[in-house]
């Protein structure tokens, strides 16, 4: 293995035509610089310059060693060049996985506050359904994801190379069409007073969900019309329509597209808490920013 400095010193003296104006170039004295290249000559076994009173040329192994020792030099510059891109967060690129409603009423401000600060980074969004963006961190498809679980609910674990981070935790409300009687009082509503109402259910066998909806089985609701896949704009359409109340996280009630009546539930103990997920074990100052962003964006949501 060849040291860096010494193929640089060759590279040199092979450009200046001397080792005097390439220790002037390099900043060495002569001496010093002889004894770099003296150096090289013993670790490649064999005479790289021939030193004549004008001041010295390459042998036939000096410049097949100096051909070479352009490319190394040119990659490790490159490679130091990207390095401080990623370090400094002037280059780079950071890839994103969120399910869709996160995607739709949380993710935008953060994108645009991390693109105000570092425009030179290219970002990259996907959409993945929870637990699918976990998934895609876990195998490097995604820098980070968001992604969400649900209380009750039995825990899902992780991959070991991958944590969770909460940043924002809301309860579920129930949601019904304008003017219902239930959503009439400014209280909340025990869970018994679903007893007997039509839900709109988000499937009991499907598994974020399922201890929701085992919770809203307990207290009595009746399923009316099953959503088999996760899809919250939809459930506010058929209930703002009346075909039944639902159970929805509270961001997506108040950003409903169509006119919902909303009520909070008691005790409040249904819950769901978006978290972001991302590989343990790395040093990434691209993924540590967003993080920050979205603790910071989140916590204002929340409040």
């Amino acid at each position: 293995m060849y040291d860096p400095t010494r193929l640089a010193a060759l590279v040199a003296v092979s450009e200046a035509g001397s080792i005097t104006r390439a220790a002037e170039r390099l900043g060495y004295t002569v001496p010093a610089l002889s004894q770099q290249l003296a150096k090289l000559e013993r670790e490649a076994g064999t005479a790289l310059l021939v030193r004549h009173h004008r001041g010295a040329r390459l042998t036939g192994a000096g410049e097949m060693l100096v051909a070479r020792a352009r490319r190394v030099l040119d990659e490790m510059d490159r490679a130091r060049h990207e390095l401080a891109q990623l370090v400094g967060l002037s280059g780079g690129r950071l890839s994103l996985g969120t399910f869709t409603t996160a995607g739709i009423h949380l993710l935008p401000p953060v994108l645009s506050a991390f693109r105000r600060a570092h425009p030179d980074v290219e970002l990259a969004v996907s959409q993945y359904e929870p637990p699918e963006g976990v998934t895609a961190v876990a195998d490097g498809r995604a820098d980070l994801a968001l992604t969400h679980s649900y209380e009750p609910a039995d825990p899902v674990p992780l991959p070991s190379t991958v944590a969770a981070e909460p940043v924002l935790v809301e309860e579920l409300v129930l949601v019904t069409a304008p003017g219902h009687a239930l959503a009439g009082g400014s209280g909340r509503l025990p869970l018994a007073e679903l007893a007997g109402q039509p839900l709109i259910s988000m499937a009991p066998e499907h598994p974020p969900r399922r201890g929701v909806e085992a919770a809203l089985a307990q207290a009595g609701a009746t399923p009316a019309v099953r959503v088999e896949n996760p899809g919250y704009a939809l459930v506010c359409a058929l209930v703002s329509a009346g075909l039944g109340v639902a159970v929805v996280p509270e961001m997506v009630a108040r950003t409903a597209a169509t006119p919902v009546g909303m009520r909070l539930l008691e005790p409040g103990s249904l819950r769901r808490t978006i978290s972001v997920v991302y590989r343990t074990g790395e040093s990434a100052p691209a993924v540590d920013t967003f993080r920050a962003l979205l603790r910071g964006a989140f916590g204002r949501s929340a409040a």
